[in-house]
């Protein structure tokens, strides 16, 4: 009887191992669920917050649209750019140094320059001497064909002169040989924190679609001759779309040409509606049309008078019919 009980208990203990060890088992494939069911989770909580990083990342990269409270329009690099300035071309010397400082003491943010323009360093004075905090200013400067082939040093040459810290911007002033290269150097220079933001002067559809594929950072701005006779409409557009925001030299139509374009009775009839002058209903026409104004000036009225552009606003049939005079007529080669 004994040795009978005995094998009972003997069974009794391996079926209660058993089952002990299958329940470790279930508990184990639970456990391994669970995890396997978190990190499916994790991942695609990982993937929807990429999703929408990069849907914010794309939001910001394909708006261009201007901000006239602030008067700024945030680029595909991130900053705000200010969607008024003041040129420097043919501004040397004295002349570029107090023309910047009037510009700056009228409010105005945003300056452009470039190494072809030799005024770099007056440009770097005036902001220096401002009293302005560096950061409240946005300085464009840009790198001629004839640097192409040593970038890098080109880029410490524009440091030196402007000698503001950074660089807000730096463009590639037209098409030319090594510009794929000279691109690649300024690419370099942003994540070495010396240029915030990079663009092209003087590239349209065709020069465009040739050259992005060729470049890692999509230019945030693209800087072309743009004015009544001469609107770009269709350029314009296309560069919008690619998430990068257009800025117009010779917005008054150029020297040589700026009487003509002021005293077309299209215009001027327009700026007497408004009680406004021809000029800053130009510049609103650009503004309203998506279009950066960086009008050149030394006569520190006209400076002035070339902020004044936000307190009136331009119908659409005004817009039409500033629309119409354009000729295609180009006043320079780039």
């Amino acid at each position: 009887m004994k040795k009978f009980l005995d094998i009972i208990l003997t069974f009794s203990l391996a079926f209660a191992m058993t089952a002990c060890g299958n329940s470790e088992q279930e508990v184990t494939a639970e456990n391994s669920a669970a995890t396997t069911s978190t990190k499916t989770s994790t991942a695609v909580s990982e993937k929807e917050k990429s999703k929408s990083e990069s849907g914010e990342e794309n939001s910001l990269k394909n708006n261009t649209q201007f901000n006239f409270e602030t008067k700024t329009v945030t680029l595909n690099s991130g900053y705000e750019m200010p969607i008024y300035g003041l040129g420097t071309y043919s501004l040397t010397g004295e002349e570029c140094v107090q023309s910047v400082t009037a510009a700056l003491e009228n409010g105005v943010r945003l300056i452009d320059t470039a190494y072809m323009y030799h005024n770099e360093k007056s440009v770097g004075e005036a902001v220096r001497n401002s009293g302005i905090p560096r950061e409240e200013i946005f300085v464009i400067t840009k790198l001629y064909p004839n640097q192409f082939s040593d970038p890098e040093t080109a880029i410490e040459q524009a440091l030196e002169k402007l000698d503001i810290e950074y660089i807000d911007m730096m463009l590639l002033h037209h098409p030319g040989t090594d510009d794929v290269k000279a691109y690649k150097a300024m690419e370099k220079a942003v994540s070495e924190g010396k240029i915030r933001s990079v663009g092209l002067s003087n590239w349209y559809v065709e020069e465009l679609e040739d050259f992005l594929p060729q470049v890692s950072i999509t230019p945030a701005l693209v800087q072309n001759e743009i004015h009544p006779y001469y609107q770009e409409n269709d350029v314009i557009p296309y560069i919008h779309d690619l998430g990068i925001v257009v800025q117009g030299w010779y917005p008054l139509g150029g020297r040589g040409y700026t009487k003509e374009l002021l005293g077309d009775e299209v215009i001027s009839e327009i700026a007497e509606a408004h009680g406004k002058s021809s000029a800053q209903v130009i510049l609103r026409w650009n503004l309203q049309k998506g279009v950066v104004v960086i009008p050149g000036s030394s006569n520190p009225d006209h400076i002035k008078e070339n902020t004044e552009l936000f307190d009136f606003e331009l119908t659409d049939d005004e817009m039409e019919k500033i629309n119409a005079l354009d000729r295609n007529e180009k006043h320079d080669w780039y």
